[in-house]
C-alpha cells in the first residue's frame, strides 16, 4: 500500500481538532513533522484533502469522503492490536449523553460497565442534543445517548426506552394547593399564567416542550432558562416558578416531597431516548457490548423512570 495507518491517523486527528498544532500535541509529534506527514499523504496520491484558508485548514470533499473510511480502518486497526497484545478489556471508547441520559442513566451503566470490564477506558462527555449530534457527525464521538430527536442524514438512530416530561412546581404553590383541593388535573390556561423555570434552546427537553407548546408560544411567560436540570430543581424549590424536566430527573424529588408533579390531560409529553452512532462508523465490540449493557439496565421497564436508581438522600 502506498500509504500507511500513522498517516491516517494524522488525517483524522487534523479533521477532528482543526488544527495542525493541535493534532501535533494530541499525537505527541512536532508540528513541523505532523505538517510534513500531511502533505507527503497528500502529494503520494497528487490530491488536497483541506482547503488552505489563510493559516487555517478546511476539510474539502475528497478529505470528507476519506475521512469515514479512515475512522473505521483506525478502529479495526485498533482492535486487532488489542487482540494481538493479549488484552482483556476493550479499547478506549468516547460516549457523548444528554444531561438527562447522562446524569441519570449513563453514569450508572460506565460504571458497571467498567466493573464488569476494568481494562477498558470510557470518556463520558455530558452536553445537549445539538452537541452532542454534532460531535458524533464530526466523528469526535464513538456513541450517543440524547433525548432528543436527531435527523442528521450521516447519523443512525435506534430508540432505547420511552420517555416523559412532566410539569412541576414547589409543594407550597398555588396551582399545587388548588390541583389537591379539588382534586383534578390543571388546565392548560392555567399552566400558561405562571412563570416559566426552562432548559435551553438546543437541549432534547426543551425540543419536546416546545414541541407541546407549539400553539401557546406566544403565550408562555418564559422567566429564567438554564442548562442543568438540577438548577431548574432549585429554583422551582424556591418558588420562582414552575418547570418542565423529564420524570426520571424528578423520581426523588416527588419521593421526598420538595417537588410535586402538575398533572395535565391537555399536553403532549411523552418522547424517547435514543442510541446515535456516525452511518459509515465501524461498531467496534467494545461499542456493541456498550449497547448491550445499556439494553439490560431497561430490559424489564416500559419507561425511564422505572429504571430502578439507587435513591439519593
Amino acid at each position: 500500500m502506498r500509504y500507511s495507518l500513522r498517516q491516517l491517523e494524522i488525517f483524522v486527528t487534523v479533521c477532528r481538532t482543526q488544527s495542525v498544532s493541535r493534532a501535533a500535541e494530541e499525537l505527541a509529534l512536532s508540528q513541523s513533522a505532523t505538517s510534513t506527514a500531511l502533505g507527503e499523504f497528500e502529494r503520494q496520491f497528487d490530491l488536497q484533502l483541506f482547503d488552505r484558508v489563510g493559516k487555517s485548514l478546511r476539510i474539502n470533499e475528497t478529505g470528507q469522503q476519506l475521512l469515514p473510511r479512515a475512522v473505521e480502518l483506525l478502529d479495526r486497526a485498533n482492535e486487532i492490536e488489542d487482540i494481538l497484545r493479549g488484552h482483556a478489556g476493550f479499547g478506549p471508547m468516547k460516549i457523548g449523553a444528554t444531561l438527562t441520559v447522562g446524569n441519570y442513566l449513563a453514569t450508572i451503566i460506565v460504571a458497571r460497565f467498567l466493573r464488569d470490564h476494568p481494562e477498558s477506558r470510557i470518556q463520558l462527555q455530558v452536553d445537549n442534543t445539538s452537541t452532542i449530534v454534532n460531535r458524533i457527525a464530526n466523528h469526535e464521538l464513538d456513541l450517543g445517548l440524547i433525548e432528543g430527536d436527531c435527523h442528521h442524514p450521516d447519523i443512525t438512530v435506534e430508540p432505547w426506552i420511552a420517555d416523559e416530561l412532566v410539569v412541576f412546581s414547589a409543594p407550597d404553590h398555588p396551582l399545587a394547593i388548588l390541583a389537591k383541593q379539588k382534586r383534578h388535573r390543571l388546565t392548560l390556561d392555567q399552566l400558561l399564567h405562571e412563570p416559566w423555570i426552562l432548559r435551553e434552546k438546543g437541549s432534547g427537553t426543551r425540543e419536546t416542550f416546545d414541541r407541546a407548546f407549539h400553539n401557546h408560544h406566544a403565550k408562555l411567560n418564559i422567566r429564567l432558562e438554564l442548562e442543568h436540570t438540577e438548577a431548574i430543581k432549585r429554583a422551582v424549590e424556591s418558588g420562582l416558578g414552575i418547570g418542565c424536566i423529564s420524570r426520571l430527573a424528578l423520581k426523588d424529588a416527588f419521593r421526598r416531597g420538595s417537588l410535586v408533579p402538575l398533572e395535565t390531560t391537555e399536553l403532549d409529553l411523552g418522547r424517547y431516548f435514543y442510541f446515535l452512532w456516525h452511518s459509515q462508523k465501524y461498531q467496534t465490540t467494545g461499542m456493541r457490548q456498550f449497547l448491550t449493557a445499556c439494553k439490560a439496565l431497561t430490559a424489564d421497564v416500559q419507561r425511564s423512570d422505572e429504571v430502578d436508581l439507587p435513591l439519593i438522600l
